[in-house]
């Protein structure tokens, strides 16, 4: 079997390179020993020749997991070949890793990426000279338009067909000398192949590399005296001399193949950046952006279509239809029960959102594809680190508007185990597509044509971030300074709506099949428990099991305006899929008028404490899964749970207990508990540490620790 491996730089389009050649003949897995994901296919043109994505990196060195499992694969399975994408936006940049993976050994194609957006900048590359100096064939392609990869693929062949080696990248002539004393001490240790790499690696001192080649005594006295006299002729330790040298060999190329013919304006993606990121008016403009995607997805066209299927389409026409249908049919009542109030009633309120969470997804992926996510990570990565957090933990926090499954499984890329432990906890906090339905029900039915309620939602999720990143990291669990977070802001162009929309398509998909699996067992289960007693006789709601469970439960959400058994229930069922909160309120709630029951049962504040809680509460049971296998240990699994359902408790009981003093509706309740929680809050955020208490421990704690 012919493999040939993709490797490049994060957001150098080497994904949707990997999309263009496969298809959707792909695997997605996870590397062994690692939470790495995973990527192989068979290219298109060709079955016989899989196609491996190598995590995103930016360098061979071993300092994070993909890192890791990149130069792992390079050296240890020794693909047939490798594709270097380079993006040509920052070519040199992308060089840097191109060079090392030269050095490995492996045959190689450079694709480079983005050409046709380096060429709007007034930039070119001259493709022939890059080749030839590099010793490499060179294709310019666009993986976002498919342009020329027809040319790469047929380049591809061509090179494993031909097997050739090509010349390694030759640095300072004293360098040089040194490396090749090395090389003459391993020769017959490591790969033929790859003795270069190696060679580098020990003048690095790279640890790894250290110990996994068995040198003798004698051996390493002599490569050890030979790195200690390049440093001293350079003047720098071993490992910078490398990287010079390098930079160096890139700058001699970028010189000779590189044309600018706008070497002092500056492109439009910077002159948008000098607005979008000023320090002053970045985050206004978060929030106006943040506001105009759900006043689009919640309140006007998002609100049409749901407001139609709600009202007409399960309200009226399939409720009737199927009732008539059944009644012709003579079904037992109990039956009719379970498909028209149970199945179409709890499925049917779930499903009456999917125009709104499409309309909010169809955002979502225009300010992703348009690069302006990017930014927004940028952001708050500013804001995040005033508070002693690191912006690399909202990454997983974007991923997770989407859904949490996914937002958990990406804080793999965080490389401290503490920061990472703690982002596994708060990330799940974000408004994903299930609890998006639970905020267009609070807000159609009690704050309609009031914008600023959806909105407020997505903000109340980073404010509970940002108070629990403060109040986390005064403990010993989570202390220390943040690491501090890289990322390239890839360049602005016009979102391609052939992408938006297969995304769009994949996420409502996901969700409607979700509605028709996990929801739709639940609204079975949920509509059984209100039908039937304990001695399993069909009964009225009122003498019910349901109602019985829930009136046990619902004293604990009276001090948060929603202790009726009804949406006590609710929130239990959300443990299952937070799309349950709103099918199982329908189901209780029986043949009255949905609306007209919420609204008689809760007060307007009620229905927000209730929004609140359900979205920073422990999440859906797939999401508490995926927190388990990330962190390894069931006791920090419960530690995380624990936090999300006391913190979602309390700011519950903090948003309506301070309602009802607003509102003048001033008892001893109100004032009482309102002054714990805000005495409690203010706590959590001053207590200091005494200093004794060595409270930034540097010490490496493994995910799976204990507590």
């Amino acid at each position: 079997m012919t493999v040939i491996a993709l490797a490049g730089n994060p957001n150098s389009g080497k994904t949707t390179l990997f999309n263009r050649l496969t298809g959707s003949n792909q695997y997605v897995g996870n590397w062994p020993g690692v939470t790495v994901e995973r990527k192989e296919g068979k290219l298109k043109s060709d079955k016989t020749i899989t196609v491996q994505d190598l995590p995103g990196v930016y360098s061979l060195s071993p300092y994070t997991s993909e890192e890791v499992v990149t130069r792992k694969y390079l050296l240890d399975e020794t693909p047939d070949l490798a594709v270097a994408t380079v993006d040509a936006t920052n070519i040199e940049r992308n060089l840097y890793l191109t060079l090392q993976l030269m050095e490995t050994g492996v045959p190689l194609v450079l694709a480079l990426n983005m050409t046709d957006i380096l060429k709007k900048n007034g930039r070119k590359v001259n493709i022939k000279k890059l080749s030839y100096m590099l010793s490499i064939p060179v294709v310019g392609i666009s993986a976002l338009k498919n342009a020329n990869i027809d040319k790469l693929e047929s380049e591809v062949k061509h090179a494993l067909n031909k097997k050739e080696k090509y010349p390694l990248p030759e640095y300072d002539e004293r360098l040089e000398s040194a490396l090749k004393m090395i090389e003459s001490n391993i020769v017959g240790l490591v790969p033929e192949d790859s003795t270069r790499w190696y060679a580098i690696k020990f003048f690095e001192r790279d640890e790894r590399v250290w110990d996994e080649v068995k040198l003798d005594a004698t051996r390493k006295k002599d490569i050890e005296h030979i790195i200690e006299t390049a440093e001293k002729v350079f003047e720098d330790n071993s490992d910078s001399v490398i990287v010079n040298a390098r930079y160096e060999y890139i700058a001699r190329i970028i010189e000779m193949c590189v044309i600018d013919e706008k070497d002092f304006s500056m492109s439009m993606s910077d002159k948008i950046d000098e607005v979008v990121t000023n320090r002053w008016l970045a985050l206004p403009i978060f929030v106006g952006v943040m506001w105009v995607v759900y006043y689009l997805s919640i309140q006007t066209i998002g609100s049409m279509g749901t407001d139609w299927i709600n009202d007409v389409l399960f309200g009226e026409w399939i409720p009737n239809f199927t009732d008539s249908l059944l009644k012709s049919w003579d079904v037992a009542p109990w039956m009719n029960g379970l498909i028209v109030d149970g199945i179409i009633g709890g499925v049917g309120a779930v499903l009456g959102f999917v125009p709104q969470i499409m309309m909010l997804f169809l955002c979502l992926g225009i300010l992703e594809d348009c690069g302006y996510m990017a930014r927004i990570a940028f952001v708050m990565d500013r804001i995040f680190h005033r508070f002693n957090l690191s912006g690399k933990s909202f990454i997983p926090m974007l991923i997770s508007t989407g859904c949490g499954v996914p937002g958990v499984m990406s804080t793999r890329t965080i490389e401290n185990d503490k920061d990472r432990r703690m982002t596994i906890m708060l990330t799940t906090f974000m408004p994903c597509s299930a609890k998006l339905v639970i905020i267009a029900m609070i807000t159609g039915t009690f704050f309609r044509g009031q914008s600023w309620v959806a909105p407020s939602a997505y903000f109340l999720s980073i404010l509970a971030v940002v108070f629990s990143g403060v109040f986390l990291k005064k403990t010993r669990l989570f202390a220390g300074p943040p690491l501090p977070f890289v990322m390239e802001l890839p360049a602005y162009h016009f979102p391609k709506a052939g992408n938006v929309l297969r995304q769009v398509a994949s996420r409502a998909r996901s969700f409607i099949q979700k509605a028709g699996t996990i929801i739709f067992a639940s609204c079975v289960l949920i509509w059984f428990l209100m039908s039937f007693n304990f001695r399993l006789q069909m009964t009225s709601q009122n003498q019910s099991m349901l109602r019985y469970l829930g009136e046990f439960v619902a004293p604990l959400f009276a001090p948060l305006g929603f202790g009726d058994w009804h949406a006590a229930v609710a929130v239990i069922a959300g443990l299952i899929a937070k799309e349950n909160c709103v099918g199982t309120l329908r189901i209780s709630f029986g043949g009255a008028n949905f609306a007209q029951a919420l609204h008689s049962t809760y007060s307007a504040m009620g229905a927000y404490a209730f929004l609140a809680f359900n979205l920073l509460c422990a999440p859906c049971f797939a999401a508490i899964g995926t927190m388990y296998k990330e962190y390894g240990d069931i006791r920090w699994t419960l530690y995380a749970l624990g936090y999300q359902t006391g913190l979602a408790y309390f700011v519950s009981m903090l948003i309506y207990q301070g309602s009802q003093i607003v509102q003048l509706r001033i008892n001893f309740e109100s004032v009482f508990l309102s002054l714990v929680v805000v005495a409690m809050i203010v706590y959590a955020l001053f207590i200091k540490k005494d200093e004794n208490d060595k409270l930034y421990s540097v010490e490496k704690v493994p995910v799976g620790g204990k507590i």
